[in-house]
């Protein structure tokens, strides 16, 4: 097991680093010079930007380091990377780092939230359309998974704010001010998502019910409920955990529409305005993020799949 956990985190960082790389030309050889960009922050309201000189861009350049060789750029960039230095934001001149923090707790809240919405109507709704396949119970489950994954997050959110909060006042509609606020926007995310996911374990469900051990358990009188909670239902999860792992990481980016809607204080937002303000270094630092974001919950669901799937295990002898 430990073996196999140096060898996975020792792909992740691999993968992080060749991320760094592409990140970092990608920000390099995009359109706009990004000393440029620096200078256009800090003309004053009412002044005219054509004021900026060559020698003012010359000048920010040889600051920011722009005019020593890339291979140089990116290994002084990836030491302060390495510090925890993701720079400074060309908009508010504060720490990238602070800003990130600052958001961060309110995205991870709402991105938690969601994902437990999800599985508790996820995991009902898929088992019980893998137990009683063909069955009323089985039609309704899809015909709702089907509402779910057809309905934009915008309209949903609109919805819900109408009913618990406009009709019945139950509900906290905009911001984060009190606990109970994340309920409609968590609510908002988790359905959407778990209407696929509801979709792909009913699916995991009857295929692991199709191979021919469980076939040959049924025949011999195993009720198919206990068939299907024993020994289905740990494999059928594979599949399930890996578009969770997806949709973790997309949620933690930032639900930007979602977010929007209920004014939510998250990184979604804070990065949406860095795009239309072509704040460059928030964009690298927050992608960044993101990306270590990515290979740590893949690591954690590699670990998983062992616990869940005895053929990991055995595999992983044969290849050792």
């Amino acid at each position: 097991m430990l073996a196999y956990a140096v060898k996975r985190a020792f792909a992740g960082l691999s993968v992080l680093l060749g991320i760094t790389v592409v990140i970092f030309l990608m920000l390099r050889f995009i359109p706009g010079d990004p000393a440029t960009a620096v200078l256009l922050t800090m003309v004053e309201p009412g002044l005219d930007s054509a004021q900026i000189t060559q020698g003012d861009i010359q000048q920010m350049r040889e600051q920011m380091g722009l005019n020593d060789p890339l291979p140089e750029q990116y290994v002084k960039w990836l030491g302060l990377v390495v510090s925890g230095n993701l720079g400074t934001s060309l908009r508010s001149r504060q720490p990238i780092v602070d800003e990130l923090s600052v958001r961060l707790p309110a995205t991870l809240a709402l991105a938690g939230t969601s994902l437990l919405v999800m599985f508790v109507i996820a995991l009902p709704s898929g088992i019980l359309g893998g137990l009683y396949a063909g069955r009323p119970v089985d039609h309704a489950t899809r015909f709702l998974s089907l509402i779910g994954e057809s309905m934009p997050s915008f309209f949903l959110g609109v919805l819900l704010i109408y009913l618990f909060t406009i009709e019945l006042g139950w509900l906290p509609a905009l911001g984060w001010q009190r606990p109970e606020s994340i309920i409609l926007p968590a609510l908002t995310l988790g359905t959407g998502i778990a209407a696929a996911t509801s979709r792909l374990l009913r699916a995991s469900l009857l295929d692991t019910l199709s191979q021919p051990y469980m076939l040959m358990a049924e025949a011999k009188g195993m009720p198919r409920r206990i068939l299907l909670f024993r020994h289905a239902l740990r494999p059928a999860l594979i599949p399930v955990l890996t578009s969770a792992s997806l949709v973790a990481g997309g949620l933690l980016g930032g639900a930007a529409v979602v977010e929007t809607v209920f004014a939510w204080p998250g990184i979604g937002r804070y990065v949406i305005e860095a795009i239309s303000g072509r704040d460059y270094p928030v964009i690298q630092g927050f992608t960044l993020i993101m990306a270590a974001m990515f290979v740590i919950i893949n690591f954690t669901v590699d670990m998983l799949y062992r616990f869940l799937d005895p053929r990991v295990r055995v595999e992983e002898g044969n290849h050792g």
